[in-house]
Order: C-alpha cells, then structure tokens, then sequence
C-alpha cells in the first residue's frame, strides 16, 4: 500500500460507523510517514477507532477532547472539557503531563509522547498536514498488541509549524 491508499483508507475508517479491524490500521500505519517531535506541537482535536480495545469508550466518559503540545517538555495528553465545556489539562486521569521524544516503533523512529505518571507511549505518524494516526503501546502490551489507535486532527485555529507531508487524495 501506498501512503496515497493509506490516506484514503484512513479516512474512510474515520468516518465509519461500527467496529474497525485493527490488522487494517496496523496497514495503513506501516504505509504512513514518520513526523518528529517539533512538527506535531500545537493544539489536536481527538478520535478513536472502535476496534474493540479495552479502552475504547473510556476517554469519551472523562470528556476527553485531544491533545496539547506546547513544547517537547511540555504535552498535555488529556485535554478535557469540565461540565462548562471549559478546556483543561487532566493530570489526575494521566497520573501527570507528558514529553515529546523520537522513539522506534515497529522499526520506525517516530514522534512518540511519554506520560510522565503512567507507562503509557504513544506513537504518531503523519496522515495529512492536519491530522496524525496514534498508536497507544504500553508496559505489558505484547510486541503484537493490542493497541489503541487513535487520531488527532489540528484544533480550529491552531497552527502547526514545521516540514509537512504533501497533501494527497
């Protein structure tokens, strides 16, 4: 598959109603390009594919929203909205915040946020200009998984600086 095909079924599996089998995002994550820790900062809306991993359903319940990256230091992986919709950093549910590092997944060194509290990786790689395919690995996951696949689309309004990926179908 190439990254063009790979974007295109991302896509359409976003938009799906129902389960997704994880052995086709497992495809699409291995045709897409690697992104560095720099070129994700700023502010990402969040989504999950349903692929029936434990913890699917479990950050709608916390009012989860996305993910802010300010700096390589400083990520906050648990935006949520409180009941007045207001955005906050949730630092109970995350046990802390997190950090940006370049970390080899599957044999690709990607972008990768540490949770600061938890032993929690979470592995990005690039779909679009505006939109990153996540990968939650973590201690006591086997090489095989399962994982937790989840995306981040840029938030309206925030910019993204850096090399991006050219725009395909």
């Amino acid at each position: 598959m190439d990254v063009f095909e790979a974007r295109t079924r991302f896509r359409r599996l976003r938009d799906k109603d129902g389960q997704v089998d994880p052995r086709e995002l497992d495809e699409i994550w291995a045709a897409l390009p690697t992104v560095r820790p720099e070129d994700v900062l700023g502010e990402w809306k969040g989504g999950e594919f349903d692929t029936g991993h434990p913890l699917n359903g479990t950050l709608k319940k916390a009012g989860w929203y996305g993910k802010t990256f300010v700096s390589v230091h400083d990520a906050k992986p648990l935006m949520c909205r409180d009941e007045a919709g207001k955005l906050y950093s949730n630092i109970e549910l995350g046990q802390g915040e997190a950090s940006l590092w370049t970390v080899e997944f599957r044999g690709e060194s990607t972008a990768t946020m540490v949770y600061d509290g938890r032993p929690v990786l979470d592995h990005f790689k690039r779909v679009d200009d505006s939109t990153l395919l996540g990968v939650m690995n973590a201690k006591g996951v086997p090489a095989e998984g399962p994982f937790y696949y989840f995306f981040l689309e840029c938030a309206p309004g925030s910019a993204h600086d850096g090399p991006r990926a050219e725009e395909g179908p």
